[in-house]
Formats: structure tokens, sequence, C-alpha cells
């Protein structure tokens, strides 16, 4: 098992993996289908009630290992060839839910992966609850509750009466018509991107810096002069999600500074480390939001408030619900995550790209949490296939998918790194999904792996990495990276991460009404286009360069400026209030959308007023048996359409929803165009049997 700050030691030499004793065993995950391994010598329960682990270990003949965080499963270690009849003794026993063995990926054998006591089932649109209810039935599943923002889709949890284990209850599942997707919910542990290797540096270069033999010219984010127009502001709250944060450091002291505190590991408020290991998130914490009071270092934004979380260390689903749910209740503005699963190839579960998406659309009160991840330290794409060779053991070789579920989620900004000598970091992870980069430190490719005891080392690299490391706050005292109060060596895209989430923090404090969209987009409009034509020394590709559209699969936009972003956000709430004039418009006639017909129903509203359109946001309220035959389109007076709803509403049968440039980006090309003249709002039903009407509808146009 790969080592985590927040996991038990590493025991993965006795976790051999064997070929699944059943064909075809698959895991559902993210609409895809992952082979599994098992593993010989462990396995997991899920007691029904509290069982004392003495009386297990002597029933089964098992040695207890440890409880798995935030779930019901105790985990056992047993001789190889009485794993199934252990196995067989527990599912044979009325207080025990499941036995489950434990899981690898086939393709990629360092990770192990355990079952939890959930599935997330989405029916087809045409399922009645009969059907459902039989199923539930069937399988013995107790409904907890629908999932928010996805028809028709429930997570439901194990009982003493579920036939099998959650996987094989998933696949037996999605073979039926009326399941569109059943997914287990696993439980991996978190890898935070980056510990430091680097010798201490005692200068925040990052944020400025005047040039040095190790410092290109304008390899820093340039933060002086967005400080002279904000260093942030105490209602902007950056929360900083990581293994534990050392609240007591002098850096996060101050009136209002410290914000809705949690520890999702100790299931308490005091998010402090519970000992050596613990100094990923304070070094983080301290880049984004240190406090300036003349002692100690500056935070990017250091007038912000900061929400501290310490992580349970897995990604299991009700993990990052509630992770998500805690920023958003609490009113994080911005979300840093210097941390991704550990494994090669991770998808989202629906789950967890519906808690993503939660947080980045409802979150700040409607304008949307700023997500901002680390790419990761390996080298390689987050969403892409390289050809392995010269991994010791040859754990990969060949074409290897590899793929970063959060990374590439569409409301994450996803951040790589650059060096003091704004080069490519040598372990940044890269790809199309990369939004921007920030400085950080340089080191050999491959030092993810043997950082995290990953079962098996990257191709070594031996040319130089120059790079200065980046300075930060340390745990207090010897505990930390180093001994002391701060560090100097830290780095990765770890370190990138929260350089981005302060300059997000700055640019909502010069502009709280921004959405998390706005600012992603502000983010890269005015990051620096550094270039590196130098061959990657690793793989050979040279990808520093940028596209006709401005994009780096290296650097994304470019590298973050704090000052041009500070300055764009603060220009775009002046041209806001420049808007003189809303133009507002409404048609209440009631009519009938005629049911199955290409031509649909058109309702039309006259503007009188010419002037460039600034603004524009569409209201309709439209009842129908099945809006999921329905498509909603708005038509300009100058004859381009833009699309505001596709067919996706399934079931539901109201649709009171306003279309604005936010949430439905087909609205921006009708931008700029003369308002002048009739505006058409054009309602089709695409199927037969199902009817309603469109019972009104506002425009609103800012010129």
């Amino acid at each position: 098992m790969i080592p985590h700050s927040d996991s038990v030691p590493d025991d993965s030499p006795q976790t051999t993996p064997v070929p699944s004793e059943s064909p075809g065993l698959v895991l559902q995950r993210g609409g895809e289908e992952l082979a599994l391994l098992k593993v010989r010598d462990r396995f997991t329960l899920c007691p029904q009630n509290q069982i004392p682990v003495e009386q297990l270990e002597q029933v089964f003949s098992v040695q207890y290992q440890r409880q798995i965080p935030h779930t019901q499963l105790a985990e056992f270690t047993v001789n190889a060839e009485q794993r199934d009849e252990a196995m067989q003794a527990a599912r044979d026993r009325e207080d025990v839910v499941f036995a489950s063995h434990v899981y690898q990926l086939k393709d990629n054998p360092a990770t192990l992966i355990y079952l939890g006591d959930q599935l997330t089932i989405q029916f087809h649109p045409d399922t009645d609850e009969a059907t459902i209810s039989a199923l539930q039935t069937e399988f013995g599943l107790k409904s907890v509750r629908s999932l928010v923002g996805i028809p028709n889709t429930f997570v439901f949890q194990l009982t003493p009466n579920s036939p099998e284990n959650p996987l094989k209850i998933a696949n037996r599942l999605i073979r039926l018509p009326e399941v569109l997707t059943a997914e287990p919910d696993i439980i991996v542990p978190k890898q935070p991107s980056y510990h430091p290797q680097d010798p201490l540096y005692p200068q925040q270069w990052y944020l400025n810096h005047s040039g040095g033999s190790t410092l290109a010219p304008g390899s820093h984010i340039d933060v002086e002069k967005a400080w002279d127009m904000t260093r942030g502001n105490r209602s902007i709250v950056v929360a900083i999600a990581d293994d534990a944060i050392d609240i007591n450091h002098p850096d996060f002291q101050g009136t209002g500074k410290i914000v809705a505190p949690k520890d999702f590991k100790d299931k308490d408020f005091i998010p402090l480390p519970s000992g050596s290991g613990e100094s990923h998130g304070t070094a983080c914490a301290g880049i984004a939001v240190a406090e300036e009071n003349g002692q100690g270092i500056v935070g990017v934004a250091p007038g912000c408030a900061l929400m501290p979380i310490r992580t349970s260390g897995f990604l299991d689903d009700t993990s990052i619900e509630e992770l998500f749910n805690w920023a958003i209740e609490n009113d994080a503005s911005v979300i840093s995550c210097s941390w991704g699963a550990a494994t090669v190839y991770f998808p989202l579960s629906l789950r967890q790209r519906a808690a993503l998406t939660l947080a980045a659309t409802e979150g700040r009160g409607g304008k949307g949490c700023v997500i901002v991840f680390a790419a990761g330290n390996a080298n390689r794409p987050i969403n892409g296939t390289i050809f392995e060779r010269g991994w010791t053991s040859e754990l990969l070789r060949g074409p290897t998918n590899w793929l970063s579920g959060f990374a590439v989620h569409p409301d994450v900004i996803a951040v790589s790194a650059c060096t003091s000598l704004s080069k490519k970091a040598a372990y940044s992870n890269w790809g199309t999904n990369v939004s921007v980069c920030a400085p950080s430190n340089n080191a050999p490719p491959g030092m993810w792996f043997e950082k995290t005891g990953f079962i098996g080392t990257a191709p070594k690299v031996n040319a130089p990495t120059p790079g200065n490391g980046v300075f930060t706050t340390d745990l207090l005292g010897a505990a930390g990276y180093e001994i002391g109060d701060f560090v100097g060596s830290f780095g990765g895209t770890s370190s990138a991460c929260p350089v981005v989430a302060g300059v997000a923090a700055l640019i909502l404090s010069a502009n709280p009404d921004l959405t998390a969209k706005q600012v992603k987009r502000i983010l890269q409009d005015t990051a620096d286009k550094i270039v590196d034509r130098d061959a990657d020394p690793q793989l050979g590709m040279r990808l520093g360069t940028y596209d006709t559209n401005g994009y780096s699969q290296w650097f994304g936009y470019g590298k973050v400026n704090a000052f041009k972003a500070v300055q764009a956000a603060q220009q775009q709430r002046v041209q806001t209030a420049k808007v003189a004039q809303i133009l507002k418009r409404r048609n209440d006639k009631n009519l009938a959308i005629p049911d199955d017909n290409p031509r649909g129903v058109t309702s039309t509203i006259q503007i009188t007023e010419s002037a460039p359109v600034q603004n524009i946001q569409v209201t309709v309220d439209i009842e129908h048996e099945f809006l999921g035959d329905l498509e909603v389109q708005l038509k300009s007076p100058n004859g381009k359409t833009a699309l505001l709803q596709s067919r996706t509403l399934g079931v539901n049968t109201q649709l009171q929803y306003t279309y604005s440039i936010e949430n439905t980006p087909a609205l921006k090309s009708l931008l700029n165009q003369d308002s002048v003249g009739i505006w058409q709002l054009r309602v089709i039903d695409y199927a037969p049997m199902d009817t309603g009407r469109l019972k009104s509808w506002e425009l609103v146009i800012g010129i």
C-alpha cells in the first residue's frame, strides 16, 4: 500500500496480487470498467454491530490490522491459503453485513482498494418506483438518499440481507436495462503531490525578486504590485484541505484569521497534526495566506482568512462529499487541494464529480467556490498514454494510461509547476487539462514514486534540475520538514497549487462578484507566456511553447501573474458598474408545445432600444410531462441561435430556471451584437406521447 501521512505504516511487501478467480472481475467507475486483482493475504469485514476484535481474530484465525477510516470496515491479514475459508466463515455469521476481498487495479498494482458498504445507482428515466423497490429488495439494499443534481440517482447501503459484496452487486446491476450506472463506493488512500527535497532557501523569490544566479527575470508572480491594490480581505476564505495544519503557528494568528477549522480524521474541530510526517498542509497554507504580522513570512493573500481542513486521508465518496460540503456550508471562497489519488489511473465516481460540481456552482452564494488542484509530480499526462519502460520490477511497461480524475474535472483549475528559471519543473505533470502553472522548485522526475512507497520506481534521469526551493511555514519546532518554524525546500505542484489559490483569493478580494468560472478565465487570460524550448530529459518531448490558441501542455495558458489578474478583476468590476441600463421584457402568453414536432413553438419579445449587448439572461417557466423530450433555444434579431437547454432533464416536469452567461456559455455568442429587434424563444418536443406548455419567459439584457 502506498503510505500517506494519514495512513498506517506501509505493509505492501506482504500484499502479493494474483489474477482474479472470477473472470471479468471489474470495477464500475466513471463510466469505465477497470480490471481488478485480489490481494492474497487480507480481507475486510463490515460487521452489523460492534464485535470485539479479539473475538474475530480467534474465530477466524486472522490478525487484525486496522479500522478503515470513515467506514465500519475492519481489515485483517491471513495466510493466503486460508483467506477464502476465513471469508466464508465470516459471511456465514448473521452479525456480518459482508466480507470483501481487498483489491488492486490490474494496470496499477501498487495501491490497495477497499470496498465500502454503499452503492450509487442511476436508473433509466423510465424506471418506475415499483421496479426500483423490487431491485432494492432483491439485492438487500437500504436507501440512504437521492443524489442532488442527477435525476433518478440514489445512494444505497448494503444490509445483512445483501447476497454479495457491493462490487459484485454493481456488476450485476449494470447489466440490467433499467440501470444506467452502478458504482460501488471504493476507498483509496489520498497522497499529497510532493514532499520537499531541496536545501533551505531563505527568501520568497516566487512572490517577487530582482534577479540572481538561479532566478530568471520575471519568474515570480509579481505580487507586490497586486498588493498595491489589495492584500486580501477577511471575507474571502481560503480552504486548505490537506493532511494537517499547525494553526498555532504565528503566521496563522490574527483577528478573524482562522475560520471553520475541521478535522475529518479525528472527527473534531482541531486539525492539528498527531505526530511527525504531517507537515504538508502547514507548508501549503503558509504559501497561500500566511499573515502579514512583522514576523515570519507573508502569504500570497495575507489579508484573507484560512479554513484549515484535515482530511480523512482517503478518497471514498463520502469523504469527498463531506469535505466539499463543509467548504460550501462554511462559505469558503477558494478550495486548495495539493493532492490526488495514489494511483496511476483514477476516474472520479459519479458522486465525486457531483460533489465538485456542486461546490463550483452552488458555493459562495451561487457564484461558486474556486477549486484548485495540483497537477501531480510524476512527469506524466494528467490524462493520456505513455509508453513506459525502464521501471524497476517492470511494474509499468508498454502503453500505459494515466488519469488524474480530480485534475481533469471541468470545474477545477489544474496547476502545473515551473521553476525559478522559468522552465518546466522536471517532475510536473502536464497535458491538455492544465489551466495555468505557478513557480515551484525543481527535482528529478520520478520522485513522486520514491516518496509514496510506490512498488517500483520510475526510470531515473541524471540530468541536472536547477531551481530554488519554496520558502514557507513548517510545523513548529523540530517536528516538521526542517528544524525550526519554516522550511526552505518545499516544492512540487503541491507548492504551485496554493500559489494559484492565493492569487484567486486576491482576485475575489478585488471583485467578490465574480463567479468561479470568471476567476478561472481571468487567471488564464492574464498569465505570462513563459517558454521552454528544451526537450524533457526523461520523455524527450518539447511542449513548452504555445499553439494558436495561446495554450501549452506544459504551462497551460502560462504562469500566473498576480498583478495582471487583480488588475483585470478590478477593471471587470468597473465595467460591470458601467452597465447603465437594464432592458427587461416578459412574455406571459401560455403556449402549447407541439408533441413530437421538430418545428416546436416560438414565443417572441421585441426590444426597441439599440445598443451592444453586454450581458444577457433568460428565465423560462415550462410545464411538461417529461422534460427530457425538450430542447430550448434563444434566437437573436440577427439570426444567431444559442442552445439554452438540451434533452437532459429526464423525468422532471417543472422547469423554472434562469440561463445566464455564467451557467450557459452558449449565450456568450450573443454578446456585443445590437439588442434591437425580435428575440425568439423556441421550445421543441422531440419525442411522442408526453405534452406540456410554455407558460412564460423573460429576457434581461444589459447594455
